[in-house]
């Protein structure tokens, strides 16, 4: 039986966190498609490489920050996770919603975050 979206969900959500290029890789090999999207108000990657350029400057700006879904929901190959970004801390510093959509192999082709900017 293959993963439900929300573990593949989790799995790449945990790549915000993953401290080394090789543990992001071996998380995105298990929940990307190579050539997944990704948008938010502040920034647009294509592929994996593009995708950890954004992570690295996230984690630039907050370091140890991490994202808490707390809301999951799926149908159709698609789903709706609701958020709370956290500092290195655990504290709670941002809130937000995303959307994504997965292919055949259950692998997430589309990420589009959003939430409040300054």
């Amino acid at each position: 039986m293959s993963p439900s979206l929300q573990s593949i969900w989790e799995i790449y959500t945990a790549s915000w966190k993953a401290n080394s290029a090789a543990d992001r890789e071996a998380l995105f090999a298990q929940s990307l498609d190579p050539a997944c999207t990704y948008e938010d108000p502040l920034a647009t990657a294509q592929g994996w490489a593009q995708l950890t350029a954004c992570m690295d400057d996230f984690h630039r700006q907050v370091p140890g920050g991490h994202f808490v879904t707390h809301y999951f929901a799926s149908h159709h190959r698609q789903s709706i996770a609701k958020w709370n970004m956290l500092n290195g801390s655990r504290q709670v510093i941002g809130e937000g919603v995303s959307y994504g959509r997965y292919n055949d192999q259950d692998r997430l082709v589309s990420m589009t975050g959003f939430f409040e900017t300054a």
